[in-house]
């Protein structure tokens, strides 16, 4: 067995993947198993360049600033293995650097796409006979993985759009003029993120008076028939739809400007956009669209406390697991109670994981198709719990340096 590992990163960035990594490097040096921690710089491919850095320095006031840091400390990619039984080489050069490198463990910390990796290399790993140890961590804002409750990552951005929607609220109330408000959330196929925005609701304001997912065909003539129903009743309306919006023949709102990225999967924009010129030409009142974009992505300064603690849990499980033999597993989160909110860390076999999405269950959703049910308000409500003190710097919020990253 080897004397060192690697822990690397990949996919989008989220307030919670570097709490994962902190996870990982506390419990690699905890441990005392290993030599030394690399770090690979820009996921997979960092570790087929050999562009590594060692973690195993890092103290720990560092390690606690580092998982209240969003984004990714040691970079991303998006790069595909392909079937090893098409093309072996990058599997060879992957596995020869394990060796070079005297690696025991391999950390992969990301969504599907990453998972996807994790499974590929776990199947070489065996065919081969490796005795490296072959862990997946999971992130990503759409809570879209299988097995676990949820995702590290979609507890803060959660918390950050059903904010936003409610500082939208306050913007729009103040004019005495009928008006209806879009706001496009990222949610290429599930809509967690935008069912999320309902906990924006309180006792004055039922702000997003509308919500539409991907889970449900959406309608265009039902859109302007319950936005005439909603402007009846308030003055100001305010609408949240996920990004992956589409008919009942599967057609994207914003599809004539959709394109694919390598994995397949639909790069979409546009949908506000596309309903604001819509709500213009059917109604006529004013109307705007806002796109939260990667702003709802990588927002540290409002984290959630309790996705930074989890996703710190899952990243040191996936180390103790791996010292037990353990490999070809992601790290998942069991829901206990939903009041109080309690849960346990535990492990899946990633191939039952990866290139599956976890879709909001229909139930969850009202008859109508554009609200959601108390159910989803139960669901997420405690992921959003708790702050986590900042650190800043003249005013401004600071995180640790990534000079590495800045080139």
């Amino acid at each position: 067995m080897g004397k060192n590992c690697i822990v690397a990163q990949s996919g989008g960035p989220t307030a919670a993947i570097n709490a994962s990594l902190a996870g990982v490097i506390s419990a690699v040096k905890a441990s005392g198993n290993y030599d030394k921690l690399y770090g690979a710089i820009h996921g997979i491919q960092g570790v087929l360049r050999k562009n590594f850095m060692d973690l195993s320095v890092f103290d720990e006031d560092f390690i606690e600033r580092l998982s209240a840091t969003p984004a990714m400390y040691l970079g991303s990619c998006r790069f595909k293995l392909p079937d090893y039984k098409e093309d072996e080489q990058p599997y060879k050069d992957i596995f020869g650097v394990f060796e070079e490198y005297d690696i025991a463990a391999f950390f992969y910390i990301g969504g599907n796409d990453s998972m996807d990796t994790v499974a590929k290399l776990s199947a070489y790993a065996k065919k081969i006979g490796s005795n490296v140890k072959i862990a997946g961590i999971p992130k990503t804002i759409d809570n879209d993985l299988l097995v676990t409750d949820h995702t590290p990552g979609f507890g803060s951005a959660a918390k950050y759009v059903a904010s936003s929607i409610r500082e939208i609220a306050y913007d729009t109330y103040i004019y005495d003029v009928k008006s209806v408000t879009i706001v496009e959330i990222m949610g290429r196929d599930a809509g967690w993120l935008t069912a999320s925005a309902a906990l924006s609701r309180n006792e004055f304001s039922m702000a997003p008076h509308l919500i539409y997912l991907p889970e449900v065909n959406f309608d265009k003539e039902q859109f302007i028939v319950d936005l005439k129903k909603e402007l009846e009743e308030h003055k100001n309306i305010i609408v949240a739809v996920s990004e992956g919006i589409h008919d009942k023949d599967g057609n994207y709102i914003a599809a004539s400007t959709a394109k694919e990225d390598k994995f397949g999967h639909a790069q979409l924009s546009g949908a506000g956009k596309a309903l604001e010129y819509l709500v213009k030409e059917k109604i006529g009142v004013k109307v705007r669209s806002v796109e939260i974009n990667v702003l709802q992505r990588a927002a540290g300064h409002m984290a959630s406390k309790t996705d930074l603690e989890e996703s710190i849990n899952l990243g040191s499980s996936a180390v103790s697991y791996t010292e037990a033999g353990e490999t070809g597993f992601m790290t998942v989160i069991r829901r206990l109670s939903d009041e109080p909110y309690s849960y346990e860390i535990g492990k899946a076999d990633v191939s039952k994981i990866a290139n599956e999405a976890k879709s909001v269950p229909v139930s969850w959703i009202n008859e109508a198709g554009n609200d959601v049910t108390d159910e989803l308000i139960t669901y997420v409500k405690p992921l959003v719990e708790g702050e986590v003190d900042g650190y800043y710097k003249d005013g401004i919020v600071e995180y640790v340096p990534i000079p590495h990253l800045v080139k």
